[in-house]
C-alpha cells in the first residue's frame, strides 16, 4: 500500500528485521512530469524543475542551476535565519523581563501612593473620607490602565516570539530532513520575508499615550481653611517620553533593619542584593551588633537571617551568584559567606592588615582598602602590591568604600582626602574626582556602577552621578538622612542603607 499510493511511492523501504543499511537521500519526482527527478534551480523564477521543466519552461532563463550548486548557500543562509531569530526571542525575552519589572515598580508605587493618601486623609475630619475614596479609585484606574498598557506589550512579544519559534524548528527540521524541497521551502519562506513581523508598537505609540509616573500631590493645608471648598490634593500623572530617559529615584520600599536578638540599634553599614534560585536576598553589614544579616521574602512571607561575627563587619560585595565576602577590619579577617538566602559561614581568612572595604577583581584576586592604602591581594589574603602615593604625594587619607567598573578598574571613595579616585590595576591612576565649590564633597561614602557604567556616590544626603571618566553628571538631593553603603542591581535598582533602614528607589 505504502508503494502504491501517489504521496509515498518514492520513499525509501527497508526491513528492520534484517541489517540496517544508511538511507539513501531521498529523490524528489516532478508533480508535472511523472519519473522526472528534480535536480535543478531556476534562480530567475525562484522555482525548483526537474530537466524537462529546464526545458520547455526555462529555456530563456538566464540562472539555472543544479540543486546540489545551491545546497551549501541555502544552509548557511538558514542557519544565518535561525541565529535572526534566536537573537530577536532574546530581545522579547529581555523585554518581557524589563515590563515585569516595571509591573512590580507599579505594584510598589501603587502601595507608597495609598499610603500618602492615607496619612494625608488622617489630618482632617471624618466628612473628606469621600474624597479619598475618589483619590484611591483614581490612582487604581490609572495604575491598572498602565498595567494592562505593559501586559498588552508583554502578549504581543510573546506572540512574536512563539512565531519565531516555530519558524526556527521549520528550519531546524528542513536542515535535518534529507528532503531537498523541504530545504528550498524553508529558504523560499526566509527569502520571501513570511517570516518577519512588522513590530506594531511604534504605530500604537503615535494613537495611546504612556503612562510614565503616577504622584500624589497633597493640599493638606488648603484643606485645612476651606473645608467648604474642599481640594485635598490631586494625583499627577506623566507619560512616558519614548525619546528621553528622566532618572528620578522614587522611593519604593523600607526594610526595617531590626532583628530579634539585636542588642543595640541597628547601623548598617553596606548592602549589596542578589537574587538566589528565584529569591532576591538583600544582605547587610551591621556595625553595631556584629552581624551579618539578610532580607527576603519566602512564599509571600519577609523572611530574615543573621550570621553573628567576632568582631564588627565594614563592607561587604558579591564574590559569585551566591556568595558573598565580608571585611572584618578590627579581626583582620576577610569572611566568606553563603546566601541561600539564609546565611551560612563558609570560610575565614586572617590578613596582615585591618580591610574595611573589598572589590572582586577576578576570581583569584581582589582590591582591598585598608586605613591609609589600597591592597591587591589572592584569595589567601596574601598581598600583592600596595599603593598609597601618587606623585609622591599621600593619595589615600580615610579610603572606606569601593567597588569595580565593567571595565576593572578600581573606584575608591575616601573620605579623608574627600575625593573618588579611578585606578587600574597596575596602580595608574585613571581619573581623581574632588571638586570645589559649590560641587565639593563632604563625607563621602558607599559607591556603585550602573548597567550603563556611569557612578553612583554617596556624600552626606545626595547621591552624585558620575560618567564613566569622572565627570559630573547630576546630583539628588535629600535622598536619606545619613546614608552609609551603596547598591545598584542589574535592573538599576538602588539600594541605600540608612543606619536602621534599607531603602529602595526605582529610577522611575
Amino acid at each position: 500500500m505504502h508503494r502504491a499510493s501517489p504521496a509515498s511511492h518514492d520513499h525509501e523501504m527497508c526491513d528492520l528485521s534484517g541489517e540496517v543499511k544508511v538511507k539513501r537521500r531521498r529523490k524528489v519526482v516532478c508533480r508535472e512530469h511523472k519519473g522526472e527527478v528534480i535536480k535543478f534551480v531556476c534562480k530567475d523564477c525562484h522555482k525548483a524543475a526537474c530537466q524537462t521543466c529546464c526545458v520547455l519552461h526555462h529555456r530563456k532563463c538566464e540562472s539555472v542551476v543544479t540543486m546540489e550548486s545551491v545546497m551549501p548557500t541555502m544552509k548557511y543562509h538558514l542557519r544565518k535565519s535561525t541565529n535572526v531569530l534566536i537573537k530577536k526571542i532574546s530581545k522579547k525575552q529581555t523585554f518581557i523581563r524589563k515590563t515585569h519589572k516595571k509591573i512590580r515598580g507599579i505594584e510598589k508605587t501603587k502601595v507608597a501612593l495609598e499610603g500618602n493618601i492615607k496619612s494625608a486623609v488622617e489630618r482632617v475630619i471624618a466628612n473628606i473620607k469621600q474624597k479619598e475614596i475618589q483619590l484611591m479609585n483614581e490612582v487604581n484606574d490609572i495604575t491598572d490602565k498602565q498595567t494592562q498598557q505593559l501586559k498588552a506589550d508583554i502578549k504581543l512579544e510573546e506572540i512574536e516570539m512563539q512565531m519565531y519559534r516555530h519558524h526556527c524548528e521549520f528550519i531546524d527540521q528542513a536542515l535535518v530532513s534529507d528532503c531537498e524541497m523541504d530545504l528550498y521551502a524553508a529558504y523560499q519562506a526566509w527569502e520571501s520575508g513570511a517570516v518577519e513581523m512588522e513590530d506594531v508598537r511604534d504605530t500604537e505609540a503615535a494613537d495611546t499615550r504612556r503612562i510614565d509616573d503616577i504622584r500624589f500631590t497633597p493640599d493638606t493645608d488648603n484643606v485645612l481653611k476651606a473645608l467648604d471648598n474642599l481640594q485635598f490634593g490631586e494625583i499627577d500623572v506623566t507619560y512616558q517620553d519614548q525619546e528621553q530617559y528622566l532618572p528620578s529615584p522614587v522611593l519604593v520600599d523600607r526594610i526595617d533593619g531590626r532583628m530579634e536578638g539585636d542588642e543595640k540599634d541597628p547601623f548598617l553599614f553596606d548592602v549589596t542584593v542578589l537574587v538566589v534560585d528565584g529569591v532576591q536576598t538583600c544582605v547587610v553589614t551591621d556595625y553595631n551588633n556584629k552581624c551579618v544579616k539578610s532580607f527576603f521574602t519566602r512564599n509571600n512571607h519577609s523572611c530574615q537571617s543573621k550570621l553573628p561575627l567576632d568582631n564588627t563587619p565594614f563592607g561587604i560585595t558579591l564574590l559569585n551568584e551566591k556568595q558573598v565576602i565580608v571585611a572584618v577590619p578590627y579581626s583582620h579577617q576577610i569572611v566568606t559567606l553563603e546566601v541561600t538566602p539564609d546565611l551560612v559561614l563558609l570560610s575565614t581568612i586572617t590578613t596582615h592588615t585591618g580591610y574595611c572595604s573589598l572589590a572582586v577583581l577576578n576570581p583569584s584576586s581582589l582590591a582591598a582598602c585598608s586605613w591609609e592604602c589600597v591592597d591587591i591581594l589572592d584569595m589567601a589574603g596574601h598581598v600583592f602590591r600596595s599603593v598609597t602615593t601618587h606623585n609622591g604625594d599621600s593619595l589615600f587619607a580615610r579610603p572606606i568604600y569601593m567597588c569595580v567598573n565593567n571595565k576593572g578598574n578600581i573606584l575608591v571613595s575616601d573620605c579623608g582626602k574627600t575625593s573618588v579616585t579611578c585606578l587600574t590595576s597596575e596602580w595608574g591612576v585613571v581619573w581623581r574626582y574632588a571638586p570645589t565649590g559649590d560641587r565639593a564633597l563632604s563625607i563621602p561614602r558607599g559607591i556603585t556602577t550602573t548597567t550603563t557604567g556611569d557612578i553612583l556616590h554617596l556624600d552626606t544626603a545626595r547621591v552624585i552621578q558620575l560618567t564613566e571618566s569622572g565627570e559630573f553628571v547630576r546630583e539628588y538631593r535629600d535622598i536619606c538622612g545619613i546614608p552609609q553603603g551603596l547598591y545598584v542591581d542589574s535592573h538599576d535598582s538602588m539600594y541605600v542603607c540608612s543606619l536602621t533602614q534599607i531603602l529602595e528607589f526605582l529610577f522611575m
